[in-house]
Formats: C-alpha cells, sequence, structure tokens
C-alpha cells in the first residue's frame, strides 16, 4: 500500500462522558468540586471547575485544574492513536472538554505570568481546532461573574431628612436649586 493509498486518520473523539454531563447539569457552582471527586478521570470534569475557578478570579486554580483535564484529555485522546498537533475537532462534543481545558490553561497561565506556557497553550488548541478559541469565546464565556462593587451607595436620605412634602425636591440632600 503506497501513502496514497493509506486510508485518513480517523478523527479524534474523546469518549463521551453522559453520567458526567448530568452530575454537572443538576450541580451548582459549589459542587462541582464533588463531581469531580465521584469521577476524578474526567476531562470533562476537570474542565468544568478550572472554568468555574477562572469566572471566580482563581488564577492559580484554574491552572492546576486545566492541567489535569488537559492531561487527562491527552492520555484519553493518545490510547486511541491521537499524537500531538493533530486536529481535534470541536464539532465533536466531547472534545470540547480538551479544547476548554487548553483555553482555560492559556488563559491562567497568562494571569499567572506564564506567558511560554500560555503561548503554548495558545498553539496547541490552534492546532487541535482553529475555530475553538472562538466559539469558546462565544459559547464558554466566564459566567455568573458579578462585578464587585467596591464604593458603597451613598446611603437614602432618611425621612427625617425632607420635611415631608415629597414635592418640595429642594428639602432632598444634594437636591440641585435654581437661584
Amino acid at each position: 500500500m503506497t501513502q496514497e493509498q493509506t486510508t485518513p486518520e480517523a478523527e479524534a473523539v474523546l469518549a463521551d462522558e453522559p453520567e458526567v454531563k448530568r452530575a454537572l447539569s443538576e450541580a451548582d457552582r459549589a459542587s462541582v468540586a464533588g463531581v469531580v471527586a465521584d469521577h476524578p478521570s474526567s476531562p470533562l470534569a476537570w474542565a468544568e471547575l478550572a472554568d468555574l475557578a477562572d469566572s471566580e478570579g482563581r488564577a492559580l486554580d484554574a491552572f492546576a485544574y486545566a492541567v489535569v483535564a488537559v492531561d487527562l484529555a491527552r492520555g484519553s485522546l493518545e490510547a486511541s492513536g491521537w499524537r500531538a498537533g493533530e486536529p481535534v475537532p470541536w464539532s465533536e462534543e466531547p472534545n470540547r472538554a480538551y479544547l476548554r481545558a487548553l483555553d482555560a490553561e492559556r488563559r491562567a497561565a497568562a494571569r499567572l505570568g506564564l506567558a511560554e506556557r500560555a503561548a503554548r497553550a495558545a498553539s496547541d488548541l490552534e492546532a487541535a481546532d482553529a475555530e475553538a478559541p472562538a466559539r469558546i469565546a462565544s459559547e464558554f464565556t466566564p459566567t455568573q461573574v458579578i462585578s464587585v462593587i467596591t464604593d458603597p451607595l451613598p446611603p437614602l436620605p432618611s425621612p427625617e431628612a425632607t420635611d415631608g412634602d415629597p414635592s418640595d425636591e429642594s428639602a432632598a440632600p444634594g437636591a440641585a436649586r435654581e437661584d
């Protein structure tokens, strides 16, 4: 058989994890670590934990969780014949755990000042699926991130601060007056 006659390589696809998906769909943010503890070999569970830590601004935790997810996913992919640098298509839903983990590793490494590690993760993500970074950015943005208000709002005026006439705006503190 010549090189031209060889069959194309099968696309790399991680195993589907319906029990992990179900557990994650039923979990709240506080119980995602429990899902990981119940499924410690799941790249999906670790990727979810990495994204959660990232959304909470915990770069060190996000980095560690993402590295575990990437390692587990690569091990599974390699067991099926995949080699580093080969495509891992986003179109195969189970692969999204690996692709999301690479992106979480990239983001966390950048926040930790690990520029070479961030660049390597970005390169690996691009090699796996060039469309994945945009898909992740649009579909898996850090969710439920609420800006913390550091400056408290000024207190509302107490009822005693006015003369009781709601139409008298000049009695309210800070009210503009026409002179």
